[in-house]
Order: structure tokens, then sequence, then C-alpha cells
């Protein structure tokens, strides 16, 4: 287990340096130049910019000053808002986001699968269409349609709940609803389609034919198998959730890191965009991580890959 976890962990590491070398090459091949865009009529402030912040020195300079900064996990500061760090931007700003992509995540996951599990055990009932109608739906719905459509109903309408800010946790009701919507489906879709699978295995079969109860067999048998191939897309959806959608806080006014990821890629500020694509990729990676430790102990023939 040890040899496994170890090999994990460098292809981890390998892996956070890959993106960071390839994004760092990319984001210098954009046309443009961080200052002039900002105030195009100060050129020579914008060399003087581009001296200081160590731009106008060789690329292959620029990248081992980088990788070092990363090694000491200092991310720089932007170009773009002065005097701020991409450190303290990430401190201030991504709670706020992760709290959104966690309650989004704890609401969708357990619902999502609980509709798939009896969309799956009332097969072709009308519960069973009724789901699969729905989640058709809600699938074809672009999230900021369906937020507008809660707000005008739970915020207008019926004035329940607050349509924008993030100031209580009244204010967070209705963004989780509509980040979770899309979890809900998913989740309903795949577990409809495991359990399906699972039931049609012989040891099902066997089970039914000791005469094993019906619940029993569902609860530890179809969807304890059920679930593990759900494993594999937990780790990527955990880190997308936690770095939060843009549209849902630019709908909802919510302060995160949506917005300085956006605006950061539309005015070239290199430090904060690298900054914050390397922080989601550490998250992405160390959530599959985990990911890969959990099949190694759910399956040990995993380890041996």
């Amino acid at each position: 287990m040890a040899k496994y976890i170890i090999k994990r962990f460098f292809i981890s590491i390998a892996t956070v340096w890959a993106i960071a070398t390839l994004c760092f090459f990319l984001l210098r091949l954009l046309p443009g130049n961080p200052f002039i865009l900002q105030n195009p009529l100060d050129m020579k402030n914008a060399e003087r910019m581009m001296e200081y912040y160590g731009l106008n020195r060789p690329l292959w300079e620029q990248y081992l000053s980088y990788m070092n900064s990363l090694i000491h996990l200092d991310f720089g500061y932007s170009l773009t808002y002065v005097g701020r760090s991409v450190n303290g931007v990430i401190a201030q700003y991504f709670p706020v986001t992760a709290q959104l992509g966690l309650q989004a995540l704890s609401l969708g996951i357990p619902l999502g699968m609980f509709l798939g599990i009896l969309s799956a055990c009332r097969r072709g009932s009308r519960l069973d269409y009724g789901c699969q109608i729905l989640t058709i739906i809600t699938a074809s719905i672009p999230s900021f349609v369906l937020a507008a459509l809660l707000q005008l109903i739970f915020g207008v309408w019926l004035n329940l709940l607050p349509v924008s800010q993030w100031l209580s946790f009244r204010h967070t009701i209705l963004p989780t609803l509509v980040l979770s919507i899309g979890v809900i489906t998913g989740h309903c879709r795949s577990m409809r389609t495991l359990m399906l699978e699972v039931g049609r295995q012989d040891y099902l079969k066997t089970a039914k034919a000791k005469g094993i109860s019906n619940i029993r067999i569902v609860v530890f048998h179809q969807i304890r198998n059920a679930i593990l191939p759900m494993i594999t897309n937990l780790g990527m959806e955990i880190a997308g959730m936690l770095m939060g959608s843009y549209i849902i806080e630019k709908v909802f006014s919510i302060p995160g890191l949506g917005a300085y990821f956006v605006t950061s890629i539309t005015g070239l500020d290199y430090t904060m965009t690298l900054g914050l694509v390397v922080f989601q990729a550490v998250l992405v990676v160390f959530a599959n991580f985990i990911v890969d430790l959990l099949y190694g102990v759910v399956d040990p023939r995993v380890r041996v890959i």
C-alpha cells in the first residue's frame, strides 16, 4: 500500500508541474500588453511596469523565477489589481466559493442518488418516467435562466428569499439550489443506470433464489456495488464545485473567485490567471489523489496498476 501511495503522490506532483508549465507558456502566447490594455495612452508607464514585474526579461528567466516562487507557495502579485497578491485574493474569496460548492454537493449528491435509486427500483412506473422527464428538462435549461426563474418566483412573487448578496444563510439558499440541480440531475441518471446494470448480475439472481428480502438485496448488494463506479468522477466534481461557477456568482452578486478568474483572462493578468489555474489544478489533483487512495482501499486490485 505504501508503494501505491508514493507512486500516486509523485504522479500528482508531476501533473501539477506539467499544468503550471503548459499554462505559463500558453498565457505568454496571448497577444497584447496587460498594461497597455489598462491605459493605452501611457506607453512609457507601461514599459516601466513591464520592467518592474520582470516581464521584459527572457521567457526562460521568467519561467524559472515563477517556478521558484511556486515552490515557496507564492503566486505573486496581480497585474490588474494594484497591491493585491494572488494568495491574498484566494484567501479572501475562496471560502465563499468553497461554501457555495460544498452546500450544493451536500444537497445534490444524496438527493440525486436517492432519486436514481427510487427510479431504478420502480422502473417503468410513473415515478421513473417523472424522474427521467425532470432530469431531461433541468439538464436542458441553462443555469442563468434557472437562476433568474428562481429569483422571480421566490424573491419577487413570493418574497421568501433574497435574490442577491452573500450576507446570511438565507442568501445562500437560491444559488445553492441552482448549482445543486445540475448535480442532482447527473447523479440521478448515473445511479439509475448503474442500479439497473448491477441488477442484471448473476449474484443478485442467486441472492433472490436464496430467499433474501428485496430490501436487503437493494441496500447491501445493489446500492453498494452501484456506488463504486461513481467514485471515479467524485474528485473532479468536488474540485469543480469548490472553484464555483462564475455565472451563478455573477447573477447572485456573490463575492467569489469566479469574477477574478474571468477578468484576469480578459485583462491579460498573467499572475492572477496562472495562480488561479494552478490553485484549481492542485484541488483537482488532490481530490483525484484521495479518490485513488479510496479505490486502493475498496479494490486491492487497483494497487498493482
